[in-house]
């Protein structure tokens, strides 16, 4: 399998991950409207409130989780997998001398392409805030652990 092909699996993996995330919520979202409209056919007082009120929080829960789902979505159209650059930057794969490879995207963990491991990370997390504009050869340390760069694509 060739670089190009294995980001594009990594870019693959991510969407498909954001795609369930988005419908997970948005099931969430269909689930808690219903409930609210029959809470407000049901009984008054205490209880009715309650239920209301947490309901409504679940809600706010749910769009806030939206929100970030469609930055994630707006991350991913950044990405170009035709092309490789010696500098990591987003939509790098980044091959280090450790066991650990990552796929600066977004944040969605493990990933395993050809038997290999990646982790799909943030440009903004601290991990990745790391790795941003490095070169192959250069090293980097997380966790107390020094990581040298051996490819870049």
């Amino acid at each position: 399998m060739g670089k190009i092909n294995i980001k594009e699996e990594l870019y693959k993996q991510c969407e498909l991950y954001v795609n369930k995330r988005l419908q997970t919520v948005e099931e969430t979202i269909t689930s808690h409207q219903k409930a609210l409209q029959s809470e407000t056919k049901s009984s008054a007082g205490d209880k009715h409130e309650t239920g209301r009120a947490m309901l409504q929080l679940e809600m706010e829960k749910a769009s806030q989780q939206l929100s970030g789902i469609a930055q994630m979505k707006e991350t991913l159209a950044k990405i170009n997998t035709d092309t490789t650059s010696k500098v990591a930057h987003l939509g790098s794969v980044v091959t280090t001398t450790s066991t650990i490879n990552y796929f600066i995207s977004v944040s969605v963990g493990l990933l395993i392409v050809k038997e290999k491991k990646y982790f799909a990370i943030s440009p903004s997390s601290p991990i990745g805030r790391l790795i941003l504009g490095k070169k192959e050869g250069e090293s980097f340390e997380f966790n107390g652990a020094k990581n040298i760069i051996k490819e870049i694509f």
